[in-house]
């Protein structure tokens, strides 16, 4: 049971107190639901990650959901800009979007999607990336108007995930080919689990998208046709699920 701890980060083996569990892990359980429920309803700083991207331009926009309580009761809303926001965007001669997004997880999206943004970019040498995106009230496929309204060939949503009980800061990464509003999950790919030291690192992430990003632009598909084949360790990379889809 020692060895099966030590592989995996799952509640396994926690030993019993009569028909329940340990004090520890009880009190263990208890704080990661707590993380986990505070990660969901916690505020989202744009400005935060405007002033983190510095000097790449950025734009601030937002969902049609009001406030968090209708962008978790209504995710439709959630997919689609405000009117106001969408009049800001302008089409143009663009590679690759990049939409930085609260989604389910606000901490994460403050810990993680600037640096792999920017690890990203400098990993794309001769690409036009469009000013970054930052979208509050945001689920995936909000970056499929973004990128549509954009002209970008790409579009990469770097979104905090649905947080788990061990993992409540926790980014993912969806990538999409000529992004239009009704694309479906299948049309998609992601990285997840980017979240050092305990999941995949920044550069990793960076590293695996980076290719990920060039074996699309030249097969001109994302999605289930669509594998990951670089050398090295890889990361969580797959076409992404309903379930998974729904940040």
């Amino acid at each position: 049971m020692a060895r099966l701890r030590s592989l995996t980060s799952a509640r396994v083996a926690l030993g019993r107190s009569g028909a329940g569990l340990p004090t520890k892990p009880l009190l263990a359980f208890q704080k990661d639901h707590a993380l986990a429920r505070d990660a969901v309803h916690a505020a989202f700083d744009p400005e935060r990650i405007v002033a983190d991207m510095a000097p790449w331009p950025t734009q601030v926009l937002i969902s049609q959901a009001t406030d968090r309580a209708v962008y978790l009761r209504r995710p439709d809303l959630g997919r689609r800009l405000d009117p106001a926001s969408a009049a800001v965007l302008k089409p143009g001669d663009w590679d690759l979007g990049i939409v930085i997004a609260d989604g389910l997880s606000a901490p994460a999206a403050h810990a993680h999607a600037q640096p792999v943004a920017t690890r990203l970019i400098d990993r794309l040498t001769g690409w036009r990336v469009a000013p970054v995106v930052v979208a509050s009230m945001a689920r995936v496929a909000l970056g499929d108007e973004i990128g549509a309204r954009l002209g970008v060939r790409m579009v990469l949503v770097l979104i905090g995930e649905r947080p788990g009980l061990s993992a409540a800061d926790s980014l993912g990464a969806y990538l999409t080919w000529s992004p239009v509003i009704g694309r479906v999950d299948s049309e998609r790919n992601c990285v997840s689990n980017i979240r050092p030291p305990h999941g995949l690192s920044h550069d990793q992430a960076a590293d695996t998208l980076a290719w990920l990003l060039r074996a699309a632009r030249g097969r001109a598909l994302t999605g289930v046709n669509l594998k990951d084949e670089s050398p090295g360790p890889g990361a969580l990379l797959s076409p992404i699920s309903a379930s998974s889809a729904d940040q």
